[in-house]
Formats: structure tokens, sequence, C-alpha cells
């Protein structure tokens, strides 16, 4: 009897952990159940090989929030339109917030950010390696959505500071996280590429805070072909995990292209990983070790040990700036890219050889900690990012340009990748938003896509929704 009751209470237990596979655990699908648009005459022009209002690295372009969600993006006449809708809702309330883009530059895109301490959405946008535009919204909108009217009197006017903060002249790629104590981080880039820093500040509910820069540009990188003495790390992404672990997934870019087996390839290379359990003060390697002190003078640099989990040299054509997330035990995945050495060992064009033999691949610590990596068997067919979210069975989703999508499962280690979705009828451009917030308010996973069109003719912008796994 008591053998038997061990054994239920273990099968009990399996069946209320979440996240642990089990016989009844469901594998990944995708059912589509809907499609709205927010703009059907949105800004259309082609940057870098991208969209302003459709670049995978605007994190929160797309989000969701007590029972709403929201939306950013640029319309026609380049102003800056803010949506919401109710959960599931076939129609979105709009509101300008009084700012015009300024280039005809696709890393000017639009990011939100929402601190729960005071209830206010963040804004951040239209800067490369230049001034940024901030816009807030009154305390307590997201907290009272459908008490409060959604019109531009509830947002403040444009600010070029962080309400008097001025961070940088030379700023890039915001990215709001939220603390787990919902205090709202703000991520950056600090000067250009090849020759950036990344960078932290920090929102308590009343006051911006600038915590600094974290990561180093200097050191030496040798590759078989040259040296780089100056260099970027691109983030995959900056993420906290319901333990309140904060994950980092990155790769370099150096500034001499001397390092490169060809001058029409592009000087990414490794993918490396870091982590903080103090909020983004102190970044430690997967072992542990501490290599970095935001604001202070050691920061994570190339030339330390242990950051690398995926060794790869400048000449496949690595994309920086792809995708990352954390599963219900708080292990970290990333999906990456690039041409794999089998189509040979050295791209002379990234974006021809990326699109003609670029492949995803899905990296992921496992439960006994060790770094695994598959392919996914899904041509890109493009330059282009892919996105990667997980469910909650910790199915993973690859998100790939043009909206196809595919799975692999929690129970077969992720190995079973398959496509579930081939994005057919979307007429998409290319890379993709995600919602990365909704999937665990109601099991649904939100695309926000545009159009393709040519020239600068604006084009439709849509959010499609999909079920997943109940």
């Amino acid at each position: 009897m008591k053998r038997r009751t061990v054994l239920a209470s273990a099968i009990l237990a399996a069946v209320a952990t979440p996240g642990i596979a089990r016989a009844a655990d469901p594998g990944p699908s995708v059912t589509h159940t809907g499609t709205t648009t927010l703009d059907s005459q949105a800004v259309f022009f082609v940057s870098y090989d991208g969209l302003v209002n459709n670049n995978s690295f605007q994190k929160n372009g797309l989000l969701t929030y007590k029972g709403y969600q929201y939306a950013v993006w640029y319309a026609a006449d380049r102003n800056a339109v803010v949506g919401r809708r109710v959960l599931g809702g076939s129609t979105w309330s709009t509101v300008r917030i009084g700012h015009t883009l300024k280039a005809d530059d696709s890393h000017n895109v639009i990011s939100m950010g929402v601190s729960r301490t005071d209830g206010r959405l963040h804004l951040n946008l239209d800067s490369h390696s230049d001034g940024f535009t901030y816009v807030k919204s009154v305390a307590g909108l997201l907290d009272n959505p459908a008490g409060l009217s959604w019109t531009a009197a509830r947002f403040g006017a444009p600010q070029s500071t962080l309400d008097g903060l001025a961070l940088t002249s030379q700023f890039t790629y915001p990215q709001f996280i939220s603390t787990p104590e919902g205090r709202l981080q703000l991520s950056y880039r600090v000067a250009i590429s090849g020759n950036g820093r990344n960078a932290l500040a920090e929102y308590d509910g009343s006051t911006w805070t600038d915590l600094g820069e974290w990561s180093s540009s200097t050191g030496t990188y040798t590759s078989e072909h040259g040296s780089s003495t100056a260099r970027n790390m691109y983030l995959h992404g900056i993420d906290y995990d319901r333990n309140g672990r904060l994950h980092a997934f990155f790769t370099w870019r150096e500034q001499n292209g001397a390092v490169m087996c060809s001058s029409g390839g592009i000087t990414n290379h490794d993918t490396g990983y870091v982590y903080s359990d103090d909020r983004g003060r102190t970044w430690r390697t997967n072992a542990g070790t501490v290599v970095g002190t935001t604001g202070g003078s050691d920061k994570v640099a190339v030339t330390d040990s242990g950051l690398v989990i995926d060794a790869l040299n400048p000449d496949h054509s690595l994309m920086n700036q792809e995708s990352q997330s954390t599963d219900s035990a708080g292990l970290p995945h990333a999906i990456i890219s690039y041409v794999p050495g089998r189509f040979g060992q050295c791209t002379t064009d990234y974006v021809a050889d990326r699109t003609a033999n670029g492949r995803a691949f899905h990296v992921r610590k496992n439960s006994s900690g060790t770094w695994q990596k598959t392919e996914i068997p899904v041509p890109l067919n493009s330059s282009q990012r892919t996105k990667l979210v997980l469910d909650k069975y910790d199915n993973a989703y690859a998100i790939f340009p043009f909206g196809r999508i595919a799975g692999a499962s929690k129970a077969s280690g992720h190995t079973d990748w398959t496509l579930l979705y081939d994005g057919s009828g979307l007429n998409a451009f290319g890379e993709v938003v995600i919602d990365e917030t909704r999937i665990a308010q109601d099991n649904v996973l939100s695309v926000m896509y545009q159009e393709k069109s040519s020239g600068t003719t604006p084009s439709a912008l849509h959010v499609v929704d999909f079920a997943l796994p109940a």
C-alpha cells in the first residue's frame, strides 16, 4: 500500500508541475482563429532588407496586459500610432502620439514597455545611432483600460530624454523588460555597429536611473584571416524567467572586415550566453563566473573565457539579433541562423547566400545543464530573422519570415521539428513581430505582419492569431 501511495504521489506531482512532459501532454500545434487589420495603409519602405513596422528585434511591438492587447506602428503619413483592443476582439482603437518618423530607416522601430508599479505604457522610438523619442502614458492607463478612454490626452508629449535623463547621443535598439518586482528596464546600445556597448536604464515608478554599460567593444579578436580590435555585442534578446534570472544570448560583430574570408560576408561570429541574478547589475557565464558589472570598469568582453556556447567563425553569415525565450523550468532557448558548412566554408554575399542556403538552429540548455543544438529542417528562403516562443507545455515554435511556423515537442527533447503552418495567404513581406506576453495569458500566439508592397507604396498591417494546445 505504501508503495502504491508513493507511486500515486509521483504521478500527481508530474501532472501538477508545469512544463514536465508526460503522456497526456499535447505536442505543438497552431489553429488559426482570426485576423485583424491594424492599418490598411501603413508606411512601407525597405531598408537593411527590412521594414520599420516589422523588424523582429523590436521587442514588444505587440504586447498583452490585463485583458487588452496593444500594438505600435507608423501610418502612411509617417505618424506614430498606438492601438489597443480587448483581448481577442476584432476592432482596434488607435491614438496618434504626436511624433513623425524622421528617416526611411528600418532600425527606427517603436518598442513598448509596461511599468506595473504605476500602470503606465512607455514607448521608445525612431532612433539609429542618434537621439531617441520617448513617450509615456498617464499613470493607471493600463490598469483600468475599460474605464479610461483611449485618447491622445492620455499620453504625454514626446521627449528627447527619459524624463530628463539623456543617456547617449548615439542610441539604438530599445528593448523594455519588466523586473519581477514590477520595475521597468530599458536595454539599448550606445554608439554604432561594430563599435558599440550594451547598457541598461531603470524606472522605479517615478524616476529613471542610468545603470550604465555592461558590454565592452574593446579587445582583440583574431580569426584565421585577420584581427579586429573593436566590435559590438548584438543581443538575441534579454528576458527574465519566472524565477527572476535575466538571460541574454548574443553574437559579436567585428568592426574590421579583415576577419572574414570575403568582403561580401558579415563579421558576425559565435553564439554567446550570459545571465544575471541581481537584475542586470552583474553578469555571469553559463558556468557562473562573473564576467561583467553594469556601470563598472569590468564589462563583458570578447576576450572573456566561457562566453561561447556555439562556436562559429565569421565566414557563414551568422545573423545577429535573432530570438530567445525561457521555458517553465527557467532553461534558456534561442534561435540562431547561418549558412551551414555543407554549403561551403565562405559566404560571399550574406543576403544571397542566406536566402539560398541559410538554416535556423534551435539552441537550448537541457535539464542536465548541457547545451543542445538542432537544425530546423525548414529552409529560410530569406536573409531575415526567425522568432521563438514556447507554449505552456514547453513545446517550441519557430516563426519564420513570411509567417511560416514550425514546432517541436518537449517530449522529443525538441528534436522533432516540423512545419505547422506555411504562411500561405498572408502575403507577408518577411520578418514578423510576436506578442511574447500573450501566450501565458490566454494560450494564443499573435503575429503582426505587413503585406508585401513595392517602392514606398503603403500596405496593410495585420495581426493574425493562432490557438496553441489547450
